[in-house]
Formats: C-alpha cells, structure tokens, sequence
C-alpha cells in the first residue's frame, strides 16, 4: 500500500509539473493545480482504501481522467498502459492473433468477420461458429475485453480454441470441435478492394490512414492504371481517418508538388504548421470521384476537402462526420498516454472542417444540421462556394431516408446475423462472388422476419405522441380523437411495411452479413451491394465527362 502510494504522489507530482511546463508558469495557476491534484490524490487514496468492494486503481484513474476531460472536445483521452496497445493497433494495423472477430451475443461468444487467410480461415472457421473457451478458459466467465486479450498475443505463439460449427446443409447438425492456432502478426487491409468496375473506370477503397495507407493506395492506383483505368473512384466511405501525413501524402497523387494541403493552428508556436505536396504526382489529369459519408472523418476529410479545394475531384455521397481537430500524443508516466487536442485543422480554401456545434450530433456522432448563419462560405480554386463547420459538404448530394431506430433494433436482437446464419447454413452453395448478393435474398428476409418482435419508435410516432399528449392537456382530445385515431392506424400500416419501405437502407447490411459467410475473408466486392445509389451516381458523373466538367466548374 505504501509503494501505491508513493507511485501516485509521483505520478500527481510529474502531471503538476507537465501542466505547469506546457502552460508557463503562473503562481496563481500553480497554486489552483496543486491544490486540485492534492483534492485528487485524497479522494483516490481514500475511496481505495475504504470502498466497500476491492477497486482497480487502474479502472478508477481512467475513469476519472475520462470525467475530467469530458467539458472538453470529444477527442481529448487519457489512455493508461492496459490500453496503449490498442492505440499502437490503430496506428499499425498490425497485431499478433488469428484473424477473427467475436461479438457477444446473450453470454455467448460468436464468430462475425474473419480476415482472408488468417489462422483462422485456414483451419476451416466461418463466420457464425461460437467459441466456448479459449486455451480452457470458458469465454461464459470473461468480459469481452479479457476475452480479446487471451486470443491476441506474441506471434508464433499457440492458443487453443473449443467451439461450436454447424454443418451446411439439411441437417444443420452443431459439432463442437478444437483448433490449435498460431498466432501470426495481422495486417489489417487498409485497402479492402480494388478493381476495375468496367472496362474504364477502376474503383479502390481505404479503410483508414495508417502507416501503410499511402504505399498501399499508390500501388493500387498503379495497377488499375496498367488495367486501363482512365478514371477512378476512391472510396473513403467510413474511414475514421488516422494519420495526417498519409493524407498529405494521398493528396499529392493527384496535384501538383508544393501544393497546400492543410494547415494546423493552435494554441502554441508548435501547433501552428503547414504541410505541402512533396512527391511528383501520379496523375494530375485522371477524372477522381471521391466517396465519403457520415462515417468518413479526419484525414479523409482533408483529402475529399483539399482535392474539392482544388477542383479536382468530384465528391459525391452524404456530408462527413466533420472533426478537424488535430490531436497530439502525450507520453505519461507508467507507460499512459495522453491524447490531446492541439490544433484545427484547415484547408487550402481556408475552410476549417470541425464541426461548430458539438451537441449537435446525431446518434452516430455525425454531423446533424447546422445553421447556416454558423456557417463561413469560401471559394475554390475554380470559384465554387464551400462551406466551414460542418464537415465535407459533397457536389454530388445522395441522401439516404434513415430510418435509424428500426435499424438499431435489428441490430440490437442480431437478426441480420441470425438470419444470415440460417440462410448461410441450409444455402452453402448460393452466391457467386461478385454477383449481388442481397437482393435476392432480402424478400426472404423480409418473410422470415415476420415472425419477429420489433420494439422501437420511429421519429413520426414519437412527434406524434407529442401532439395527442398536448391535445390531451389542452382539452382537444374529445374533438379530434377520431382524426387522430386515424393517423395512429396509419403510423401502423407505415411500420408493418417498414422493412420494405426501408429497403435500401437495409438490404446493403444484409449484403454484408451474408458475404462474410460466403466468402470469409474475401474484400466485399462493390459489385455485390447491388443497392450501393451512392457508387451508381459517382459511376453516372464519371461516365459522362460533360457533367462531371461541369460540377468542377471546368469549361
């Protein structure tokens, strides 16, 4: 207990002095964090030594830490030692496991994405097998984090998995089985797919911006090249973003050395920096859509921003989820780590992408509207008007009819992956990689279904329980209750053929769920979601040369 102690003071005292180091020293200020870091240090050593039931000091900081930097923006995090191989992983795309993800369902551990040819593919594993234990530790006894730590671990390293298979077929006979596995270092494809969509226009997609992400990209593009691609989409549709020298670096393919990129200010002379294009370009001619939506966030909004800057490249799809925020990493004592928000980000137009309002975020986090008197116009190169504050607005608008609490509840009861299961299982041999995958299926889905239990409110119902309520505080109620009788019938019948009015929204994850069992491990091929609007409309603009001139202003 003592050495616990003496390592708090010391890790109290060292936080005091980095405060105070990166702040420039003010008596006033001093004063104030000393007596806060001692109030700190009287509550933590008291609630570990009295509290009822035993603590994990570790837990009990983070949580802490995560409470004090909840005020600030959502990116600013305290990461302790349990937690900084996580963040080595995001940064690497690389760790030692058997290329397998799980999610728990009911207590139960199950299969749900496999990485094409990991260890675990190659020992005969598909999606929908559940793991009972790991190295004869039942998976029912651990959390989800403790489960992912036994499976990762030293490459080259065995680990032993008990689970359970249903055989394809009529019998859909579960035998449980065993597979001893050596860890290998995973790499996670920062480039799911690329490939010629036709006989010209050669489609690749980036699912975040690692370390490898500008090396992987460059030798994607060069090969479509050599297919005979003479126009290209890039697809940053749910890319989370990562490093922001893998974005300069990805902007400079498609213009000139030199060029701005982004520029960073913030609070001290070394946040402040602008960055450039250093390499010769691959190609500063080829037409270039680019992807994004509500998910695309960060670096891909520096790129999809500075290509639409410069009038590159067409940006189609849905608003971006809009963070401009630069963080910083922090090294702590007892190998923590401190993730700080330094900086925004800015484009060549001058344009910074963070959005202006934090609480107003949709579910997702995304951006949700934002007022327009809150909004700064800029122009582009060519003299187009762009818009700050609220993420990469596209040229290309496709806007999707979201039905988000119908979704999340057939998430939340898992059953797209209950379904694709059974489908799977008694139709092993269905699908056709590269050929649609859910439309065929999804009127199936759509029938069984059926036979589910749905519990939500969409936005309609709810505005519409508002309005009886107030009609019911207001005395109105006897007068119109046969008009509102009416509409509730109606809300009904909506939601009684909520899964086929909802259908492009849904079909598409349907899609996903059944390709990971026909082809696990493969890239899902962009040709397999036949319902994708938003790759038909950038396949359109690249199609017809005159429309896409004429969305980049080009004469």
């Amino acid at each position: 207990m003592i050495k616990f102690k003496l390592k708090i003071i010391i890790a109290l005292v060292v936080v005091v002095a980095l405060v105070v180091a990166g702040a420039g020293f003010r008596p006033d200020r001093f004063f104030e964090i000393a007596r806060s870091m001692q109030l700190f240090a009287d509550v933590f050593r008291g609630v570990n030594e009295m509290y009822v039931e035993e603590l994990n000091p570790n837990t009990l900081l983070k949580t802490g830490a995560d409470e004090m930097l909840d005020g600030l923006d959502p990116y600013t995090n305290f990461f302790p030692e349990d937690f900084v191989e996580d963040m080595r992983t995001l940064n690497t795309g690389q760790y030692g496991g058997i290329g397998a993800e799980t999610k728990r369902i009911d207590n139960r551990t199950f299969i749900t994405r496999l990485l094409e040819n990991g260890p675990a593919v190659r020992s005969g594993m598909v999606v929908g097998d559940e793991v009972m234990s790991i190295d004869g530790i039942m998976l029912s006894t651990l959390t989800v984090e403790e489960a992912n730590k036994l499976v990762r671990g030293q490459t080259g390293t065995a680990v032993t998995l008990i689970y359970k298979h249903t055989e394809s077929g009529t019998s859909n006979k579960i035998i449980e089985k065993s597979a001893t596995l050596k860890r290998e270092k995973i790499q996670i494809p920062v480039v799911p797919f690329s490939g010629m969509l036709d006989n010209k226009i050669g489609y690749t997609s980036l699912s975040e911006f690692n370390q490898e992400a500008a090396s992987e990209l460059k030798k994607s593009i060069d090969r479509l090249k050599k297919e005979g691609a003479t126009a290209l989409i890039l697809d940053l549709r749910g890319n989370p973003g990562g490093l922001l020298q893998e974005a300069v670096s990805i902007c400079g393919f498609f213009i000139p050395t030199g060029k701005l990129v982004v520029t960073t200010k913030g609070k001290t002379p070394e946040s402040n920096s602008f960055y450039t294009t250093r390499s010769a370009p691959i190609d500063e001619q080829i037409p270039l859509v680019v992807l994004i939506d509500r998910g695309s966030a960060s670096a891909s909004e520096i790129v999809s921003g500075t290509l639409q800057d410069y009038d590159r490249a067409v940006v189609v799809g849905e608003r971006s989820f809009g963070k401009g925020l630069v963080q910083t990493r922090r090294a702590l004592t007892y190998n923590s780590v401190a993730m700080i928000t330094t900086a925004k980000y800015y484009t060549p137009s001058g344009r910074c992408i963070q959005v202006v309002d934090y609480s107003n975020r949709r579910e997702d986090g995304s951006v949700g509207k934002i007022a327009d008197s809150l909004r700064k116009a800029f122009k582009t190169t060519g003299g187009r008007t762009v818009f700050d504050g609220g993420g990469i607005e596209p040229d290309v608008l496709v806007e999707r009819a979201i039905n988000a609490e119908l979704e999340k509840e057939i998430r939340d009861k898992n059953y797209f992956f209950e379904f694709a299961n059974k489908y799977y299982y008694n139709n092993p041999q269905a699908m056709e990689y590269g050929k649609p995958v859910g439309n065929l299926v999804y009127p199936e889905f759509v029938k069984w279904m059926g036979g589910k239990k749905l519990d939500y409110k969409n936005d309609l119902e709810k505005k519409f329980e508002e309005t009886r309520l107030i009609s019911t505080e207001e005395d109105l109620a006897s007068g119109i209750k046969s008009s509102l009788d009416g509409v509730a019938q109606k809300i009904s019948a909506l939601k009684k053929r909520a899964l086929d009015l909802n259908r492009p929204q849904l079909e598409p994850i349907l899609a996903r769920e059944l390709h990971y069992r026909y082809f696990p491990g493969k890239p899902i091929h962009p040709a397999g979601i036949a319902s994708d609007e938003t790759l038909a409309r950038a396949i359109s603009v690249l199609s017809e040369q005159e429309s896409y001139r004429k969305i980049l202003g080009v004469k």
